[in-house]
């Protein structure tokens, strides 16, 4: 069997640098067309496709050659480069003769479709989710398909499918503005911005009884040179603001703006200062008590942002668009036979990623203010009337679909700046979205936009897209379908690759979350498209993701691990034989990655080899205080003939002699921590798959759990002495070896029970038996290793432990008190040796700059030549004595 490029060799560094870099990239990129979650960077999905279609280097000149055009492909701006993507073209072509047919049954947002397609493959997307479909559909088709009827050839029809959708756009919203403008007037040719908004509750305080606004802080500008906030104060019992700051007031120096009047639902009164507990303040809402006070209104200015205080007449107007709004939803509901305003249920309770619920928003339509509801369903109500104007300006059925499709990726973005989850970005003087996160959280102050500028500016970025879409100009077909990757649509030995990105666990409730753009289509492009819209919501019967909300934890967990394996089987079955497959992950737990290895043993496929490629940014919200991933893990796999059985205790010198070799490139690649143990992982795993079943001597299957638990204490031992440098690795006892260890891997984030134990176990250590004793504490269902900073030290002064020698050490540095220091060096014995310096040396290296930790060990080890100096003559004093 030939071998692939990708089965043999990766540029792992340069690839993972252009994919992290791609997410800071905005003008063109899909993600701009429509929000989904968790995308593959187009970088890596271009690159991986086409490292697993081509051979492998005949020679070394030809691994560099094929190397250095596979860092060329990654960039962006190759991405449209006709030159090198004909090239890459050409050479899957010399190898398949043909277009090869490549599946991927998760397209989600569409990444690596997309990507095959540019390379010039037949391509073939799947999905379970309509949303992710309809996506697709304007992702990977319609720039492709689209054509003018005058104007048949290529380029011409493309660059009308831009014209059209601008010209088209701008129609729908001029009807708009026409018949709800008067409801967002410009002030003094000012055009708005937005309005600012608090919810409110009353004080439960009897003897107060006070309006609270509810605000987070009290900023409206927070640029370097530009500080402007509100100022609340109190007239006749009743909390009135200013605005204060520069080209207003001057801000009070007593008035801190960033302490607002809630904190995690706590709620603080202004005027008498009691408190109202969470739990209280979700019972308000719950009991409709709660109210909204129009604060501020935004204006655009010549020289920036204006800020006015929200007068009597814009509330009028705001109670104006409410009576319409009523007047509307009647005359539209009897049209559409559907309620105007989504009135779909929000998911129940406790469902992973929703917060809402708890503060009485139960219904879709919640998320929207008044003002926000009539402008969706107004903007609603001209997409639909498009699509009789297209076909009345002679468009066909096919070409109409099209246009009025964008326009619906429109509406979703304006939807996503249209709640009452939006907030104002104060160091920016901008408006948030809702999905900031892949969560519905709580806003307890938020802007309502001036619609009618993000509709046209969501038309812009579509058209940026459109520009970059209609470069590919591929040499094959695409297909998309929506079905169950559990159930492909597709015959046996089909396709020549599969690439795909499968869901992990509970790590993105996508059914749930894009609900919110579901209901809003269905009314607009509903239409169009009966068979992705004819249910009240998304389908979920069918989604592999681990809900937990109506059952228990194992139960979910035991149906997503039992869905994803059947999706790994569909996968063999439609494979060709010989054909190549890369399967993404990028879970974060060992559990995770149980699942995972599980599912592929038992699906035939055979892994060959497995790549970490860096597809997050580096200061990424939820990596600021969790384990999470950097590096999403490139599983390589064949479906090819096997062994039926292979043996544990030679398996076990195999991957002992072969994983050492794999961690030497990943090492000089510069993959660290948590994302290094989860890359040996895959090199494991090219061993342990190469045989339908493992065996141990008595005849016992070996399952991932085991084979996890051996290759972990692998890497142990071989990270510990590279950290080291090679040195006194074997010198180290259990604790302080964990520790170096979790410094390496976590540095100071808090870590899942499981993942910490499995850490610990191959440092040698049980946990249970020393959490909440030392350095290692549990809350809940997290550990935390705590640096010296943390500890108390009069704990620390009779340990002969070396990492609390070390934490010792720094507290008497930091404290200045160096006599003290070189006593506890001297009394511990460790002073005169090596051992505390390297392992201070090598926690150092694995901590940030900014660390406090390992600012107090360079201050130490800085000092150590003059330590030592005072040691030895403090010894020849003694000695002379």
């Amino acid at each position: 069997m030939d071998k692939r490029f990708i089965e043999e060799s990766f540029p792992v560094k340069e690839v993972s640098k252009d994919s992290a870099k791609e997410k800071t990239l905005r003008h063109g990129h899909i993600s701009t067309l429509h929000l989904w979650w968790a995308r593959r960077p187009l970088s890596s999905s271009r690159t991986t496709n086409f490292a697993a279609l081509i051979q492998e280097p005949i020679d070394e000149i030809d691994w560099v050659k094929k190397r250095n055009f596979i860092i060329e492909l990654s960039k962006w701006e190759n991405s449209s480069n006709h030159n090198v993507l004909n090239k890459a073209r050409k050479e899957i072509i010399d190898i398949y003769g043909r277009p090869p047919k490549v599946l991927d049954p998760f397209s989600g947002g569409g990444a690596i479709p997309l990507e095959s397609l540019r390379l010039g493959c037949e391509t073939y997307a799947n999905d379970y989710n309509p949303v992710a479909v309809f996506i697709e559909k304007c992702t990977l088709e319609y720039p492709q398909k689209y054509r003018n009827k005058k104007n048949a050839n290529w380029s011409d029809g493309n660059i009308n499918l831009i014209n059209d959708v601008k010209k088209y756009g701008q129609w729908v919203l001029e009807e708009v503005k026409n018949e709800i403008g008067e409801f967002y007037p410009n002030e003094n040719q000012h055009v708005p911005v937005g309005y600012l908004w608090t919810r409110t509750v009353p004080c439960q305080n009897p003897s107060c009884n006070a309006e609270i606004p509810l605000m987070r802080q009290f900023w409206l500008s927070k640029k370097k040179n530009k500080k402007i906030a509100l100022y609340p104060y109190i007239e006749n019992e009743i909390i009135k603001f200013k605005i204060v700051g520069e080209g207003y007031e001057k801000i009070p120096e007593n008035f801190d703006p960033n302490n607002g009047t809630i904190s995690r639902a706590v709620i603080v009164c202004p005027i008498c200062q009691s408190t109202i507990d969470a739990s209280d303040t979700r019972n308000i809402f719950k009991n409709k008590k709660s109210g909204q006070r129009m604060v501020v209104k935004v204006l655009k200015g010549k020289n920036g942002k204006i800020y006015k205080l929200a007068s009597d007449k814009d509330l009028k107007i705001f109670e104006g668009s409410e009576k319409y709004l009523n007047k509307k939803i009647n005359q539209l509901k009897d049209e559409w036979e559907i309620q105007p305003v989504p009135n779909e249920s929000l998911p129940p309770v406790g469902t992973l990623g929703f917060r809402v619920q708890r503060y009485n928003m139960l219904k879709w339509g919640d998320l929207f203010n008044s003002r926000q509801k009539l402008a969706l369903i107004t903007f609603v109500e001209k997409i639909r009337e498009l699509n009789q104007k297209l076909v009345d300006d002679g468009f066909d059925e096919y070409n109409s679909k099209c246009i009025v499709s964008y326009l619906g990726c429109a509406l979703s973005r304006l939807v996503d700046q249209s709640t009452v989850l939006v907030p104002w970005i104060v160091q920016l003087e901008a408006v948030a979205h809702t999905f900031n996160r892949q969560t519905l959280s709580m806003v307890w102050d938020y802007v309502e936009a001036y619609p009618f500028a993000y509709f046209s500016n969501s038309l812009d970025w579509i058209r940026r897209v459109l520009e970059h879409l209609y470069e590919i100009k591929p040499s094959a077909d695409i297909t998309i379908t929506n079905s169950s990757a559990t159930q492909l649509p597709y015959i046996d030995e089909f396709f020549d690759a599969v690439f795909t990105d499968p869901p992990y666990y509970d790590n993105v409730p996508y059914s749930y979350l894009s609900d919110m753009f579901y209901v809003w289509l269905k009314r607009a492009v509903g239409n169009l498209y009966p068979e992705l819209f004819s249910t009240p919501l998304t389908p979920k019967s069918n989604e592999i993701v681990a809900y937990s909300h109506d059952k228990s934890w194992d139960e979910a967990k035991n149906l997503f691990e039992s869905m994803l394996s059947e999706s790994f089987k569909e996968i063999y079955r439609v494979l060709k034989f010989g054909g190549i497959s890369t399967i993404v992950y990028a879970h974060k737990t060992t559990e995770g990655w149980e699942t995972v290895i599980n599912a592929l043993l038992d699906s035939g496929l055979t892994v060959t080899a497995s790549w970490p490629i860096s597809t997050e940014m580096k200061a990424r919200l939820r990596a600021k205080n969790s384990a999470a991933l950097a590096s999403s893990i490139y599983i390589v796999a064949r479906k090819i003939e096997k062994p039926s059985i292979g043996w544990y205790k030679d398996l076990k010198i195999e991957i002992e002699n072969y994983i050492p070799q794999k961690l030497d490139k990943l090492w000089e690649e510069g993959i660290s921590g948590a994302d290094f143990f989860i890359s040996a992982i895959g090199s494991a795993i090219e061993i342990f798959g190469k045989y339908d079943k493992v065996l141990d001597n008595e005849g016992n299957e070996i399952r991932a759990d085991k084979l996890l638990a051996f290759v972990r204490n692998v890497v142990t031992d071989y990270t510990v002495r590279h950290i080291l440098h090679n040195g006194i690795a074997d010198e180290l006892s259990p604790l302080t070896k964990f520790y170096l260890l979790w410094r390496w891997n976590y540095q100071d984030v808090r870590v899942p029970f499981d993942d910490a134990r499995k850490l610990a176990q191959s440092a040698g250590i049980d946990l249970a038996n020393e959490w909440n004793k030392g350095f290692i504490v549990k809350r809940g269902e997290f550990i935390r290793v705590q640096g010296p900073d943390k500890r108390d030290e009069k704990y620390l002064e009779d340990s002969k432990e070396l990492i609390d020698v070390l934490h010792h050490i720094c507290l008497l540095w930091k404290e200045g008190k160096q006599n003290e220091m070189k006593l506890a060096l001297k009394k511990s014995g460790y002073g005169e040796g090596d051992a505390l310096y390297k392992v201070a040396q090598a926690i150092s290296e694995t901590l940030p700059n900014n660390s406090s930790e390992k600012k107090m060990i360079e201050g130490f080890l800085a000092g150590r030549d003059k330590i030592m100096q005072d040691m030895r003559e403090d010894d020849s004093q003694t000695k002379l004595i």
